[in-house]
């Protein structure tokens, strides 16, 4: 038996390496997929996409908010994957009273590293962890030197209300990695409700509409441009902002796309 502390504090016991994993978290389970443990991950979610192959054929225990906890008593883990942020503290909670439960908590790329590390860890991928982790540090600090110059960005990740992802938010870490300025500051809190007239007055160069949580649209693209003529609206794959597993690899070069797209 082995003793892991993760990143909220909490310290479980486990079998090393766990034979049953569930994964809550879409890019942590991205990240399990990158690192070869198919026939370890026996739960996923229903919104844990990547791989497609995993999506179609893995056991699905709800989403991330919302557990089928008989399901997840079925399939026995004897270790779950969860984050502080995607996932409830009363489902994390109950989920600790049967099985080991790891919680990653992500504010920064320093956050990621270290995740992956502890997951390597873990599930005896160390090795292949380390190599992970080296690609993704050289792949941000080759792209450190193609940023632009300061643009205030508005990225947005609901309709109805609109929210936008403000400070101390993973995006938030990555849109600066973009040297991006991200004109919902402090005082808005980390996911603020904005009216449109609050838009206006925030006054971004530069509206970004995520895929994701929220299906944005290119016809939501189109309204904004007639909402705000004097910013530039567009479309991003938010995926590349806000996971944090081994899609990292290739942020960088997603970023970079944007930014010689927007062409401000």
């Amino acid at each position: 038996m082995n003793f892991y502390t993760d990143q909220i504090g909490h310290t479980i016991q486990i079998e090393s390496p766990p034979q049953r994993i569930i994964s809550l978290v879409p890019s942590q389970t991205e990240l399990l997929a990158s690192l070869g443990l198919d026939r370890e991950v026996v739960g996923i979610t229903k919104f844990c996409i990547h791989p497609e192959d995993w999506f179609r054929t893995k056991t699905r225990v709800g989403g991330t908010k919302n557990v089928n906890f008989d399901r997840v008593a079925e399939l026995n883990p004897d270790l779950v994957i969860c984050n502080k942020e995607e996932n409830k503290e009363a489902d994390v909670k109950q989920l600790m009273e049967k099985y080991p439960v790891w919680t990653s908590d992500i504010h920064n790329l320093e956050d990621a590293c270290r995740m992956m590390a502890s997951i390597g860890e873990m599930t005896n991928k160390t090795n292949e962890v380390q190599s992970l982790i080296d690609q993704i540090k050289k792949a941000f600090q080759e792209f450190s030197q193609h940023k632009p110059g300061p643009v205030r960005v508005l990225y947005l990740i609901w309709k109805e209300p609109y929210m936008a992802a403000g400070k101390d938010t993973f995006i938030d870490y990555m849109l600066s990695q973009c040297n991006f300025i991200n004109v919902c500051n402090e005082s808005y809190g980390r996911y603020p409700e904005l009216t449109l007239e609050q838009i206006k007055i925030l006054k971004p160069r530069l509206i970004m509409l995520s895929s994701e949580p929220y299906p944005f649209k290119e016809k939501h693209v189109a309204e904004f441009k007639i909402y705000y003529p004097e910013a530039l609206s567009v479309m991003v794959d938010g995926e590349y902002f806000s996971w944090y597993g081994s899609r990292l690899v290739n942020a960088p070069a997603y970023f970079k796309t944007v930014i010689q797209g927007i062409n401000l």
